[in-house]
Order: structure tokens, then C-alpha cells, then sequence
């Protein structure tokens, strides 16, 4: 019998994480190492695959890193509000810049033959020409964008195996959620009556958190290399998307403002037009995302079984 492999995952109880950790705790050829900030916040994950790591730590990353020797890292732990990143540029380096670089480090040293999935963002990309191809030229408008940009940097000089991951507006249900998503904020506010305001002028191609999770977990089996573009298929304004939302669940889309982006004075540039071309992934990975209208149903069912358990 093979040896189990050993995953790593940083960032477990985010949105992401917890979908890595749901579909690879359940598989009898992995052993899974869940890792994030603080005390875990999944229901149902058993506590002996849990380690506490803070990754601006680079002795703690080393005694966790010795301690497990993984033969797979999928890093998904990252400061990903784009306004907090341009009003707190230390943290955002600390957290997309300067740990990138410690994990880069560590794993060099002691596990120099295990395989690191990292992960990205669409906002690398200016938005002047989306839907973009893995091999567009990467022009950062923010500076969160600019820090995970040099973050790819980073990965892609080391001598690891390593792949990068893109990704656009990741949407989904998991426990204790720290931050809401677009689709569960739009849904929350029409629920409750709220008028809100939603661009008009941002293209994106929402990407539903199991898809992604099922994505990086096709390139840790296939030991795949390189850059991937993973998001959903369809890449629709904001506001379209937040109009599919109210339809799905039958809400008031009265209630919803249209506006456009020079009008929310927003600290950080956001790119007018991403979306991916996923091509590359759908041949290599074998990847294929469900539709917005299909991740909606995913998402509708996963709140009636989060309300049945409460």
C-alpha cells in the first residue's frame, strides 16, 4: 500500500480552506493538515487534522513545517480586503509578501520536493482586456493587487514544484464565516429590505468555492505545474449578478441601485473587465465549473442544511 500524501493547508477556515478541508478530510489517501490563525472554526473537522499557525511567523512556520513534513502546501491564507490592503500596506506585505516568501523558505530547506499550490487573483490584470489568458501581462492597479503579483514573483523563482492559481469573487457557505461574500451579502440585504448600491461598470466571472477547491485539488493530484486560471464560466457585470441573485431567491431587485465605480470613492482601483479564459484548465485539470444559476442552487441548498443543523 502507497504511503498516504500529506496536504497542507494554510488558511483553513476561510472560505476556500474549509471546502479544501470538507473534500479532502474525507479521502482515505490523504492525510490533511488544516492550518490557520487562532482556534479552527469547522464543525465538523477532527480536531487531530488542526494546527494553529500564524504564517507571519517564520518560526512557527518552520517548527509546524518539521513537525508535518507535507508532501503538498495549497497556501490559500492572505489578506484579501482591497481597501484594508491600501490603508494598512504593512500588513498587507506582512501577510501576501513577506509570508509567501518565509513558506517559499521553509519548504526549500526542509521539504525541497514537496509540491506548492499558491494562491491568486484576477486583479492582477488592469481589466482593460478581460477575459484574460494565463499568459496576459499582469498590470496591478491596487495595491493589494500589487502585492500578489509580487507574491506570484516569489513562487515562481523558487526552486519548488509550484503551481499559482487565479481566481475571481469566490462565493459559498461555511461555518463561522469571518467575511460574507457577494452573493451572501447581496441575498442578506435584499432579504431584509435593504436598498443597495451595486456597480454596473465591473465584469466579473463569479466562481463558486467548491469548484475552486475541486481545481487545486486536481493540480495536487496530477502534481500539475504552472499558472491556472480557475473561476466560474460566466463572467457577468456586478450588477447582473446581484440581479440573478434577487431572481433566484425571488427578491425585491427594486431595491437595488445601480451606480457606477468613480462613485463609491473606494481606496483601491478595481479593474473595469476580468473574467478568465479557463480553457487551459477545462484540458489539463479536467475542470469544469458549474454556471452562476447552477453555483446559486449549490448555495441554496448547503443554507437549507446550515438552518435544518441550527
Amino acid at each position: 500500500m502507497e504511503p498516504k500524501r500529506k496536504i497542507l493547508i494554510t488558511g483553513s477556515n476561510g472560505l476556500l480552506g474549509q471546502k479544501l478541508c470538507k473534500a479532502l478530510a474525507q479521502r482515505p489517501d490523504i492525510t490533511l493538515i488544516a492550518t490557520s490563525k487562532g482556534e479552527n472554526r469547522m464543525r465538523k473537522l477532527d480536531q487531530k487534522m488542526y494546527q494553529a499557525l500564524d504564517i507571519t511567523s517564520k518560526k512557527e512556520l518552520e517548527e509546524v513545517f518539521v513537525k508535518y513534513m507535507p508532501d503538498v502546501v495549497i497556501h490559500t491564507a492572505a489578506l484579501t480586503n482591497v481597501d484594508a490592503c491600501e490603508s494598512n500596506k504593512e500588513e498587507c506585505v506582512a501577510l501576501n509578501v513577506d509570508a509567501v516568501r518565509s513558506i517559499v523558505e521553509v519548504m526549500e530547506k526542509h521539504v525541497p520536493a514537496a509540491h506548492l499550490i499558491h494562491l491568486s487573483t484576477d486583479f492582477i490584470f488592469d481589466g482593460l482586456k478581460g477575459p484574460y489568458k494565463e499568459e496576459d501581462a499582469p498590470n496591478p492597479l491596487s495595491y493589494y493587487a500589487w502585492s500578489k503579483l509580487e507574491s506570484e514573483k516569489i513562487v515562481e523563482a523558487s526552486k519548488l514544484k509550484w503551481a499559482i492559481v487565479r481566481t475571481i469573487i469566490v462565493y459559498g457557505l461555511v461555518d463561522n464565516m469571518s467575511r460574507s461574500n457577494l452573493v451572501l451579502w447581496a441575498k442578506d440585504a435584499l432579504t431584509k429590505g435593504q436598498k443597495i448600491n451595486v456597480v454596473d461598470d465591473q465584469f466579473r466571472a463569479p466562481t463558486l468555492s467548491e469548484d475552486l477547491a475541486a481545481g487545486c485539488i486536481a493540480i495536487a493530484d496530477k502534481g500539475a505545474t504552472g499558472v491556472y486560471h480557475l473561476s466560474g464560466p460566466d463572467t457577468l457585470s456586478v450588477l447582473d449578478l446581484v440581479y440573478q441573485v434577487a431572481d433566484f431567491w425571488k427578491l425585491d431587485k427594486s431595491l437595488v441601485n445601480p451606480i457606477k465605480s468613480d462613485t463609491l470613492n473606494q481606496a483601491a482601483k478595481r479593474p473595469a473587465r476580468t473574467g478568465f479564459i479557463i480553457d487551459k484548465a477545462r484540458k489539463e485539470l479536467g475542470y469544469t465549473p458549474h454556471t452562476f444559476i447552477e453555483g446559486l442552487k449549490v448555495v441554496d441548498k448547503e443554507l437549507k442544511e446550515a438552518l435544518a443543523i441550527s
